[in-house]
């Protein structure tokens, strides 16, 4: 958790569009709002070589570097959607339930923690390290 860049005193539960500082209430925002500089939009992706892999919204839209301790690369990513094990593990709606819950969740540490005593889910995410390690490996070799 974080403190309210403007008054100091409470946690911050949302992020200036247009600056991305931290604020923690209406009154804290209007307040920002008078004295807010923009940042410089980030320098655009290149675009990915096969058009399958482009998505209307990209990886970096999502995660800002403050919100991140591991950051994993574009490309390693874009891996996850050619897996055909995780396809057929993406078929079962069970599974496809909990990864809405998670996502709709306001705690998301806790549902992941709930989540992972799922043997399916474990399942899945084991599934998904290994397809981005596995990368990770064979480029440091």
């Amino acid at each position: 958790m974080q403190i309210c860049n403007v008054c100091s005193e409470s946690t911050s539960k949302y992020k200036c569009p247009a600056c991305r500082v931290r604020y923690c209430s209406l009154q804290c925002y209007k307040t920002h709002k008078e004295t807010c500089l923009p940042v410089k939009p980030a320098p655009t992706v290149p675009e990915a070589r096969d058009a399958s892999l482009t998505e209307p919204w990209g990886v970096e839209d999502l995660l800002h570097e403050e919100d991140i301790i591991d950051k994993v690369a574009l490309h390693r990513l874009q891996m996850l959607g050619h897996s055909k094990e995780l396809r057929d593990l993406l078929r079962n709606p069970h599974l496809r339930q909990l990864l809405k819950s998670v996502d709709s969740s306001v705690d998301k540490q806790q549902a992941m923690k709930a989540a992972m005593q799922e043997p399916l889910f474990a399942e899945f995410s084991d599934q998904c390290l290994k397809i981005v390690e596995n990368e990770e490996k064979s480029a440091v070799l």
